[in-house]
């Protein structure tokens, strides 16, 4: 939200001060329904923070350890929900939804600070972020270590085709969920000046790979040192343009599923120059953090179903995220 009594002309996320005798999430949800219009229940606590004595945002005179904040788990809104938000304009002049990477950019550093760590520890389903003065106080997880980022994309990869590739269209890439014995799935995460973006392992097809699964094969070994068997495609998504690919045109990016077998020793990525962080999710994580949206859940879903009927991998359910060590994994 853009709150019409800031002079630094920075955002702010939902919510405000807590009044004498009044709980936090009482607060939280009384705010949401001044601000926002909205009477929404709260689940977890996703994050607290402190401030230290010193700390530029803190008030002059404020006691140690200051204002301390409650970051809660509004869960996800209905678009009904989002089409009734009314802002009270004396105090707020504009809403906003957006990605993580635009909205740190509109936030007080410490206030992004606060806003990543939540918002990761709802994605990562780990345990609530303590924080004091923007940093976490105890173990940094996964996501947060290598500053990991949602870019939403629900329409880019829509629709899942589940019939063979037309013999007229090229296939010019080919990524995978690849699935660790316990039915989590591997995703890697490739730095960036703005963060990293997770991705499934996989590629571009090369004119020196011999098939598509090929393809995925090479690059599941540069990427995340990952070794593979029995890859099944579940289907392609059509990209109309190829503009990625110079502009080719018309092509086919595969979608499959496969077992890891193997798990490597980090190592630098050749077409990059330097490690991927390599991350363990279940296959809703992994949707989620990819940011196709509904399209992606549903893939997920397809790829977790197929694990279990062809593999009889277990079904991976509220698990948290981890990084995979950089000395590698014994699969059993």
């Amino acid at each position: 939200m853009h709150p019409t009594y800031r002079k630094d002309d920075s955002w702010l996320l939902p919510g405000g001060v807590v009044e004498p005798g009044e709980h936090p999430h009482i607060t939280c949800r009384r705010e949401i329904t001044e601000e926002l219009g909205l009477d929404l229940p709260l689940s977890a606590v996703l994050a607290v923070h402190s401030f230290s004595p010193h700390h530029p945002d803190l008030q002059p005179g404020t006691p140690c350890p200051g204002e301390v904040r409650f970051v809660f788990d509004g869960g996800t809104l209905t678009p009904d929900q989002a089409e009734a938000i009314r802002l009270p304009h004396e105090e707020l002049s504009e809403y906003a939804f957006l990605e993580s990477r635009d909205a740190v950019q509109r936030l007080r550093p410490v206030d992004g600070q606060i806003m990543l760590a939540a918002y990761r520890s709802r994605l990562g389903n780990t345990a609530t972020a303590h924080l004091a003065d923007g940093r976490h106080i105890l173990d940094v997880p996964a996501l947060d270590r290598h500053d990991v980022h949602v870019r939403y994309r629900p329409l880019w990869d829509s629709p899942l085709n589940r019939g063979p590739v037309p013999g007229q269209l090229p296939v010019q890439q080919a990524w995978a969920w690849c699935f660790v014995p316990d039915g989590r799935v591997v995703l890697v995460a490739d730095p960036g000046p703005r963060g990293a973006l997770p991705m499934l392992p996989g590629g571009t097809v090369e004119s020196t790979d011999a098939t598509p699964e090929g393809t995925l094969h090479r690059e599941a070994a540069e990427e995340a040192q990952l070794t593979l068997a029995d890859p099944v495609r579940l289907g392609w998504v059509l990209d109309e343009t190829g503009e990625v690919y110079g502009g080719v045109g018309p092509n086919a990016r595969l979608r499959l599923a496969a077992r890891v077998t193997a798990i490597g020793p980090a190592a630098v990525d050749p077409a990059t120059g330097h490690p991927f962080a390599r991350l363990l999710t279940t296959p809703t994580q992994a949707a989620a953090l990819l940011g196709w949206g509904p399209p992606g859940a549903r893939q997920a879903q397809l790829a977790g179903e197929t694990a279990r009927d062809r593999w009889c991998l277990p079904t991976a359910r509220a698990a948290s995220i981890e990084e995979i060590p950089a000395e590698g994994m014994r699969l059993s």
